[in-house]
């Protein structure tokens, strides 16, 4: 693939991003995609077979961009391991902006007619909760987090997590962003005795 070809492709994907955010996945369509990146209908499918492969590749595209900014996040948090993790969950929460949240939202309820689609918001989840189990393992080994249960206590805290992003965005800030950190010391405090 050439350099303009990788640049064309990158920048249908960020129309379709764009277009996600404005109207929704179900409203998305590879004409307007066309028309917004200023390309025909036909290269559009040329580097994606269907839009619902276009769809998939954006959110991929999107879930890439999010791995490598929880990982530049990571690389740049403190060695405090109590640090590293507040950082990961900030991260992870409904912080900054709100589109993350409002695309991996709408994303979850895609997935639930689109396998493909499924897979890719499972890895991203995976992913997120493997950094953040190691974490844990890190501090219970280092004597600074009591916790009988990595896992299950990350499973706890992301799913808390993935429900308060869920009121917030999606509800106009029922939960404000104060509240969310607070209720996460909260459950740190309960989870790992810190």
């Amino acid at each position: 693939m050439t350099r303009d070809s990788a640049e064309r492709r990158e920048g249908i994907l960020r129309a379709t991003l764009d277009m996600i955010k404005e109207g929704g996945i179900d409203r998305v369509r590879g004409a307007d995609v066309a028309k917004r990146v200023g390309v025909s209908v036909g290269l559009v499918f040329y580097h994606f077979d269907n839009l619902e492969t276009l769809i998939v590749e954006a959110l991929t595209y999107a879930a890439n961009r999010d791995i490598e900014h929880r990982d530049a996040a990571l690389a740049a948090s403190s060695s405090d391991v109590t640090e590293r993790l507040h950082t990961m969950l900030r991260e992870y929460g409904p912080s900054g902006s709100e589109f993350g949240w409002r695309l991996w939202v709408q994303a979850w309820s895609a997935s639930l007619r689109d396998p493909t689609l499924r897979r890719v918001v499972h890895d991203l989840d995976e992913g997120w909760r493997a950094v953040i189990v190691g974490i844990i393992d890190e501090g219970v080994e280092q004597g600074v987090f009591t916790c009988p249960d990595p896992v299950a206590a990350t499973w706890r805290l992301t799913s808390m997590l993935d429900g308060l992003a869920v009121q917030h965005v999606v509800f106009d800030d029922t939960v404000t962003v104060a509240q969310i950190r607070d209720w996460t010391q909260v459950a740190l405090s309960r989870e790992l005795g810190i």
